[in-house]
This record gives structure tokens, sequence and C-alpha cells, in this order.
């Protein structure tokens, strides 16, 4: 199968998790650094869709667990500035497959293309050592 691009956060449980299961279904994968890519507000926008803009956050980075960044009170050019400054704060994994594009291990487009059905009771998008959010857990 076709490779699908992965961005991931190294040494992310959860993303290894994810890779896991999309090799599982055959999908080759080309595995990139979320935090070394050179991003722009154009290039993250077109992975959100038509999510609202708290949705785009990564739940467990310390700002946005925190309360810091308030994401509720966002728009997009901020909460697009705030991430190509820092890109901890992007929901992971960002996924390109052919045209589709999309955030997080969820119901989306790149998953649904590739017939992946996630179990209610499967944890894919919280960290198998807690129920938070997935990070890295030393």
């Amino acid at each position: 199968m076709t490779d699908l691009v992965f961005y991931e956060k190294p040494g992310c449980i959860g993303n290894k998790q994810q890779k896991a299961i999309l090799r599982r279904l055959g999908v080759s994968l080309e595995v990139r650094d979320i935090l070394s890519e050179n991003w722009t507000a154009e290039s993250l926008r077109s992975f959100f869709g038509n999510k609202a803009v708290p949705a785009w956050f990564n739940e467990s980075a310390p700002q946005v667990k925190s309360g810091e960044i308030n994401t509720d009170h966002l728009n997009e050019t901020e909460a697009l500035r705030l991430m190509v400054d820092q890109p901890i704060l992007i929901k992971r994994p960002l996924m390109i497959y052919q045209s589709l594009k999309q955030s997080g291990f969820t119901v989306g487009p790149v998953l649904d293309y590739l017939g992946v059905n996630l179990n209610d009771g499967q944890k894919v998008e919280t960290c198998p050592m807690s129920d938070q959010p997935c990070e890295t857990v030393p």
C-alpha cells in the first residue's frame, strides 16, 4: 500500500501504538518528526478540516494542560500562529494519505479511507499509562 505520511512526536507511546495499528493493516508509513518540521499557517490549516479550533490542539501540551493557553478563546489565525511557533501544541498525529489530510487518530478522512475501525474501548488517543491525552511518559 502507498505510503502514509505520519507526523509524530518521537518517543510518544500513543503514536507508537497508532503506527502499529496502521502497519497491521498493511499501511506503509513515512514517519516524520512533527516538532522539527518547518510549519506555516497554510501548511497546518489543511489538516484540521472543519474541526473547531480547540480540537486542533494537543490537550497534553504543558501550556494547554496548565490553562496558560485557553484554546476556547482563540481564532484560527491566533491558533495557527501559536502552533507554528510551538509545534508541541499541534494535535497529533498529523497524517497525509494521497490528497487526504487529518489531525488526531480518530474518525477522519485518512482513517476512514484506509478502513481503520476504532473500537469504543480502544484507547488510541490517550496515553496507555493514564487516561490523559498521550504524551511521552518517562
